[in-house]
Order: C-alpha cells, then sequence, then structure tokens
C-alpha cells in the first residue's frame, strides 16, 4: 500500500526564491532524515511566498502509513518561518 500526502504552506517572511529555497530545502531535509519517506517540492516553484510539498511512503500496513502521514503533518506544522495551509491524504 501507498500513502501520499501533499502539503500546501505559506511562508510570510520570504523576500526573494532563495530565501524560499533555503527554508524549503531544510524541511525536505528534516523530513527524509526524520521519517521513512520520500519528499519533493512539487508545485508554486516560481512564487516567492508559497510551497508545495509532496511527500511518499510504502508499507503493508494502512494504520502504518497513516500515522506516519500523521506524523510528518505535525511535524511540518511545527515550523515557525511558514505556515501549513492545507494537505491530504490519499492512500493507493
Amino acid at each position: 500500500m501507498i500513502g501520499s500526502l501533499k502539503c500546501e504552506c505559506h511562508i510570510y517572511d520570504a523576500h526573494s526564491l532563495k530565501e524560499k529555497r533555503s527554508v524549503v530545502k531544510r524541511v525536505i531535509q528534516r523530513l527524509k532524515n526524520s521519517y521513512n519517506v520520500a519528499v519533493a517540492e512539487t508545485d508554486y516553484h516560481d512564487l516567492w511566498q508559497r510551497f508545495e510539498l509532496s511527500i511518499a511512503t510504502v508499507s503493508k500496513d494502512k494504520q502504518i502509513i497513516e500515522k506516519e502521514l500523521q506524523q510528518v503533518i505535525k511535524f511540518i506544522d511545527r515550523f515557525e518561518e511558514f505556515e501549513l495551509s492545507n494537505y491530504e491524504i490519499e492512500l493507493l
């Protein structure tokens, strides 16, 4: 079973794409180091105050996937540099 999570985030204090990329890279690296997930920035590449992350994980157990993705949401929501404005979980 595959679990996917799309997170849309808003950065209030970014004033350039360079500042945005710095935040996004740090979040992606911390997610990869902390959880067994694949992560990529998937939308809003040219907007400096918005980004979307797509996160995927695989397991034979639906409950493990749901628990892992809920932990990822909580982890992302703890960052002070940006706000998690929307997310969507899909199980395949």
